[in-house]
């Protein structure tokens, strides 16, 4: 069993992650971190679409709205 958990470590460590090493040992700020402001972009631009959808919905009333309208209230 402990070789299970060693493999899952060494998948990890030395497979997936091993990006975040060449990015670590960069000595320049904004290139390092240039994951962050991908993931930082990506989740505005996910904000900003799921806002527009909301409104669009909210806009037709297409939703009820009355006390009666979910069993939970």
């Amino acid at each position: 069993m402990k070789a299970f958990f060693y493999g899952i470590e060494d998948l990890f460590v030395n497979g997936l992650f091993w990006p975040y090493d060449f990015f670590r040992f960069m000595q320049n700020w904004w290139t390092s971190n240039i994951v962050n402001w991908i993931f930082v972009i990506i989740g505005s631009v996910a904000m900003v679409y799921w806002l527009l959808q909301l409104k669009k919905f909210n806009d037709k009333g297409e939703e009820d709205k009355t006390i009666t309208a979910h069993t939970f209230l």
